[in-house]
């Protein structure tokens, strides 16, 4: 007997909502709950019932009917599964959401359902309510780069002078610090956060359009709640930008933006850029952390970074989940770049791509930020392990130094020639470059032993190291 579509669909596991399984870098965190899905019915709620302020500011709905409207408009009085469902025949989610609320306030107060939505378009609603959801989310990813940079501050003050190998290409090259490593993830970090800032700020703008992006909606109702009252319905349209950028606490755009995507955009920058700073820090901390390398350890805790099949093992947990979304975010954010050159005067489409790339962008950001300020607060650093592997190369990572001082006294050429097959005899010899430099004929009188000893020092040659991280921390 042949299974149909129905018959599968009525065997078929319950649908559950989205508990993070494939997620764990943003669940349990702030951020994971303020862009959920009630969190965004919410913020679309919350859109209509400022509109419906707004409105009621200038005189164009009573003011019975916006707190009517306001009392109605909260997610715990709908089942969001249900409104997911509608959402397939409309292809977006709003027109469910208006019709719900209207049969609510009909019920509770039936002489305001007639202002729900009045004058609007969906795309007001949601492009507004997904600007509320930046605008509550911003905050804790904020908040977590700033304790992020501070637990960085501290890092890079105490171990201003902590000497370990700089590394390119995957190899020793010259002698840094701990200190100007940690400075440096701070400063990404801080740019990071002031980016968000800037945009939670000013790029957080409210949708107001009307079907076309002429208002024509609104003004044909201001027109007729106005007819009489000596106000034009211009100067009441012209108003309500302002009022309902005033009931939402955003910022007023310069027009209508429903095919000029840029508030998407510019947060979806600002949110890989964030993710790919957080994530230069934890690339290198799994670096260090490496068995062979051990310079840095994460913060420990009951059954943090436990492997399932080998009992010895602490892995690196929170860089790796930083990591992971150091990956997705700026791929997500892509999508959003892409929906910008938009047709006509609303898509079909790009504007329905930017809602899941734009939630996923939040919440792995979040969770990143909130991962790497209990990796920096945590974070374990090992002196003696990084004093151990600048011996590693045995006096071959200040090699730089020495080719510099013999230059003015050999010739540039000469010097170079000489410190050349001096390396090659001490890598083919497995001894110290010191011994090696210390036989040869030609630096008989030009370098002593004690000098060649100095110049040899790691310590010796961090340059400015120490300047570059007091000058970062003044900052």
């Amino acid at each position: 007997m042949r299974t149909t579509r129905s018959d599968r669909a009525e065997s078929a596991p319950a649908v559950q909502p989205d508990a993070g399984l494939l997620s764990p870098v943003r669940v349990g965190t702030e951020v994971e709950a303020a862009v959920g899905d009630l969190a965004w019915l919410q913020a679309m709620l919350d859109a209509e019932a400022a509109l419906a302020r707004a409105q009621a500011r200038l005189g164009t709905v009573p003011a019975a009917a916006a707190e009517a409207i306001t009392a109605a408009a909260r997610a715990g009085h709908f089942d969001v599964r249900e409104l997911a469902l509608a959402a397939r025949q409309t292809a977006n989610p709003v027109v469910a959401v208006v019709a719900a609320l209207t049969a609510l306030v009909a019920r509770q107060a039936p002489e305001a359902a007639e202002y729900v939505h009045r004058g609007s378009t969906s795309q007001d609603v949601f492009d507004t309510g997904a600007m509320l959801v930046a605008a509550r989310a911003l905050p804790l990813i904020v908040a977590d780069l700033r304790a992020t940079a501070a637990s960085l501050a501290r890092l890079a003050a105490e171990h201003r002078d902590t000497v370990m190998a700089g590394r390119t290409l995957a190899l020793h090259a010259v002698p840094t610090t701990f200190g100007l490593k940690a400075a440096g993830w701070r400063q990404l970090v801080l740019e990071a956060a002031a980016r968000l800032q800037r945009v939670a700020d000013e790029g957080l703008v409210v949708s107001l359009g009307g079907a076309a992006g002429t208002l024509a909606g609104y003004l044909q109702y201001a027109e007729q709640a106005t007819a009489s009252g000596g106000v034009s319905a211009e100067e009441v349209v012209e108003q309500l930008a302002g009022a309902f950028a005033a009931e939402t606490g955003l910022a007023r755009p310069a027009l209508p933006w429903h095919a000029l995507r840029t508030p998407v955009t510019d947060l979806g920058a600002a949110l890989a850029h964030t993710a790919g700073a957080l994530g230069k820090m934890a690339v290198d901390v799994q670096v260090m952390a490496r068995t062979e390398i051990g310079e840095v350890a994460e913060p420990g805790g009951a059954g943090r970074g436990v492997s399932s099949a080998m009992p010895h093992k602490r892995n690196p947990v929170l860089a790796t989940l930083i990591r992971s979304a150091a990956v997705q975010v700026p791929a997500l954010s892509s999508v959003l770049v892409q929906c910008l050159p938009a047709e006509d005067e609303r898509s079909a489409g790009l504007w329905h791509a930017e809602w899941q790339p734009l939630r996923e962008c939040l919440r792995l950001t979040g969770g990143a930020a909130h991962a790497a300020a209990e990796l920096a607060a945590g974070l374990t650093v090992h002196p003696e392990r990084m004093r151990a592997n600048l011996g590693m190369t045995a006096g071959q990572v200040v090699s730089e130094r020495v080719s510099a001082y013999l230059a003015p006294r050999l010739g540039r050429a000469a010097a170079k020639e000489l410190l050349g097959q001096a390396l090659e005899r001490a890598r083919a010899e497995g001894r110290p470059l010191g011994e090696v430099l210390a036989e040869l004929p030609r630096l008989k009188g030009v370098v002593s032993g004690p000098e060649l000893a100095d110049l040899l020092d790691p310590r010796q040659y961090t340059g400015a190291a120490g300047a570059l991280v007091d000058r970062a921390l003044r900052d």
